[in-house]
């Protein structure tokens, strides 16, 4: 049994897909439906940078998307099909709108514009209401929630065992670090990112995005698509709308998705998208999963040895 997994913010770079751009169609119509949709060269920002507009929350988000999906279409031609059944697809925050759109249950026109105003709604509201987010390492998940409630900060992410992330104020953030090095974390990181995201600070950005939400047509994915805020398979279309808001704002429960797919006896995953994140986690959560990746053209062609 198979899954897919689709790559979250924070894995984009200067480069990513210009290689499947060149060597197949299929990727290079995803790229160029993207410019269309949006109105602006997003192909060229992928491609050339600078990395400072790339990294941008409103580009890397419609950036990462496109070239998940780029790599996607590429990886189908080659395959052409025959591969084993899909049981599952997930994705990390953002790659839930990539599973989404994989699993048909959104167009990808529709996802790329409504990933770029969930960037620009989340960049709102860090302007709004600034904050940071904090990576621990090496800390088990009672310590870290001990050390929010004693800093005032949130979980924002429960990406594997010993690895959370945290969101929070500047000085909440300053002192959630200062608890876990006494609490002997082997790493504690403030990420570079613009807001504290997946917390209470998001909740603005939430009501926007539902309202947007409401514009588009969604149907059930044709596989079991799992929800970030459950760690379980979306239900419904009703459940779809309703967890992509909560998402924002919502504890990512990545480390329970993935042991939810693996309790369902999936022992290969392929991870699409730029970077990889999701296999390292994976690892960590069973060290005897099996996780392809194809984010580069050598990736795609080997797919098919």
């Amino acid at each position: 049994m198979v899954a897919y997994l689709f790559a979250g913010q924070g894995s984009q770079y200067v480069g990513m897909g210009k290689d499947l751009y060149a060597a197949f169609p299929a990727s290079r119509q995803i790229f160029d439906k993207a410019d269309s949709v949006l109105g602006f060269s997003l192909s060229k920002l992928c491609f050339e940078g600078p990395q400072e507009e790339l990294k941008k929350t409103n580009n890397s988000q419609p950036a990462i998307l496109t070239m998940s999906i780029a790599a996607l279409e590429a990886f189908k031609t080659v395959i052409n099909h025959k591969s084993e059944v899909i049981s599952f697809a997930a994705g990390l925050s953002l790659g839930e709108y990539t599973a989404l759109v994989a699993t048909g249950a959104l167009n990808f026109e529709d996802a790329v514009n409504l990933v770029r105003q969930r960037g620009q709604f989340m960049e709102e509201e860090a302007v709004l209401h600034p904050g940071k987010m904090l990576s621990l390492i090496g800390l088990d998940l009672t310590v870290v929630k001990q050390i929010c409630i004693d800093a005032g900060a949130e979980i924002a992410n429960i990406n594997c065992p010993g690895q959370t992330v945290i969101s929070g104020g500047p000085t909440e953030i300053a002192r959630a670090e200062e608890l876990a090095k006494e609490k002997a974390a082997k790493m504690a990181v403030v990420l570079e990112v613009s807001g504290a995201f997946h917390s209470s600070f998001m909740r603005g950005a939430s009501w926007k995005l539902a309202a947007e939400i409401d514009k588009i047509k969604i149907n059930l994915p044709s596989i079991p698509v799992v929800s970030n805020v459950t760690a379980r398979p979306f239900a419904s279309v009703a459940e779809i709308k309703e967890n992509l808001v909560k998402q924002v704002y919502s504890n990512v429960l990545w480390e329970d998705s993935m042991k939810f797919v693996l309790s369902k006896g999936v022992t290969n995953f392929i991870e699409f998208g730029p970077g990889k994140v999701l296999r390292g986690l994976l690892r960590r959560i069973d060290a005897a999963a099996q996780v392809q990746n194809i984010e580069k053209k050598e990736d795609v062609e080997g797919a098919c040895g």
